[in-house]
C-alpha cells in the first residue's frame, strides 16, 4: 500500500478512536463492563453528552495545528499559539486545564512557549501531535524533533511531554515505511523507557483506568498496541480500560493506523464517524504529506 494511505489511516484512526474512547471517558473498567459489556460502538454519549461519531480536543486541536503548518509550510510556534487560541476562543467541547492556562498566559505575553514544569507532565501535546509526523516525514531527526517541541511547548514545557510526543512521532513515521511491531516496540518503546523509567510498561494487561498523566497514557497505549493483531482489537482493548479513554483511543488510533492502512479500519467505525470530520481529516493527512 502506497504511504498516503496509511497517513490517512493514521489520521482517521485518530479520530475513531478519539470518538470511540470519549463515551467511556473517566469511566472504571467494571463501570464500562456493566454499561455496555464490551463497547464497541460510536455511540456518543459520555460525560460530554456527544452525539454519535463526534470527536473531542484530541482531534480539533489536531486539525487546528495541521491548518497552521500548512497555512505557513512549516511548524511554528508562534502560528501554533495562534491556532490554539483561535481553537479555544471558538468554544471546544472540552479542553484540558494545562491547555486552557498556557493559553491563557499567551494571551497576556503573547509568548508562544510555556515556562518549564515538570507538573505539566500531560498527555495534551501528545495527543494533536500527528500533523507533525505526517510534515517532518523525511526530515532529519534534528529538525523533527525541533517540530515536535515547537508545537508542544506552547501548552506542555517537560521533558516527559517532549518524550512521549517524539517516540510517537517516530513510531508513525517508522510505521508508515512499513516497520512492524517488533521494529517499533525494539527502537522506540523500549528505548523511551530506558531513558525515562516513568513509561516502562508490561505485555501483560496492568494499566487499567489511566490518567491523563502521559505516562499513563503511553503505557495503556503500547499495552493495547503491543499485545493485539489488528487495528479493531487495539481500539477496543484500550479505551475498555477506561480512564482519559478519548485521548488513549486517539493516540492508539494513530498509531495502528499508522501501522495497519485503510484496508484494516472497520467500515462501520469509517461510517458512524462524524462524515465532516473524516472528510477534514482524510484531506488534511493528503495535504500535510504531499507538502514536503
Amino acid at each position: 500500500m502506497p504511504v498516503t494511505d496509511h497517513a490517512i489511516a493514521a489520521y482517521l484512526g485518530l479520530a475513531i478512536g478519539d470518538a470511540l474512547g470519549s463515551t467511556v471517558e473517566f469511566m472504571t473498567p467494571r463501570e464500562i463492563k456493566a454499561q455496555y459489556g464490551l463497547h464497541d460502538k460510536l455511540v456518543g454519549g459520555g460525560w460530554l453528552h456527544l452525539k454519535p461519531g463526534q470527536v473531542t480536543d484530541d482531534t480539533t486541536m489536531s486539525l487546528a495545528l495541521g491548518e497552521a503548518i500548512l497555512a505557513l509550510g512549516d511548524v511554528d510556534a508562534l502560528a501554533a499559539a495562534r491556532a490554539f487560541d483561535a481553537w479555544m476562543r471558538a468554544k471546544p467541547v472540552d479542553i484540558g486545564n494545562t491547555v486552557r492556562r498556557n493559553l491563557l498566559q499567551f494571551r497576556k505575553t503573547g509568548h508562544p512557549e510555556a515556562a518549564y514544569s515538570d507538573h505539566d507532565a500531560g498527555n495534551g501535546a501528545a495527543m494533536r501531535v500527528l500533523p507533525v509526523a505526517l510534515a517532518t516525514f523525511g526530515q532529519a531527526e534534528a529538525e523533527v524533533r525541533a517540530a515536535c517541541r515547537a508545537q508542544a511547548h506552547v501548552t506542555h514545557h517537560c521533558a516527559l511531554s517532549d518524550a512521549a510526543c517524539e517516540c510517537l512521532v517516530f513510531m508513525v513515521q517508522d510505521a508508515m515505511r512499513g516497520a512492524d511491531k517488533n521494529y517499533l516496540l525494539h527502537n522506540h518503546a523500549h528505548p523511551l523507557a530506558a531513558r525515562h523509567p516513568e513509561f516502562r510498561f508490561r505485555a501483560v494487561k496492568q494499566q487499567s483506568n489511566p490518567s491523563g498523566y502521559v505516562a499513563d497514557t503511553l503505557q495503556a497505549v503500547f499495552q493495547s498496541f503491543f499485545d493485539t493483531d489488528d487495528f479493531r482489537d487495539c481500539l477496543v482493548d484500550v479505551v475498555n480500560r477506561g480512564g482519559d479513554a478519548d485521548t488513549t483511543g486517539a493516540i492508539a488510533g494513530m498509531l495502528a493506523g499508522a501501522l495497519y492502512g485503510m484496508r484494516e479500519i472497520p467500515a462501520e467505525w469509517l461510517k458512524d464517524l462524524d462524515a465532516q470530520t473524516r472528510d477534514q481529516c482524510e484531506a488534511q493527512a493528503r495535504s500535510l504529506f504531499s507538502a514536503h
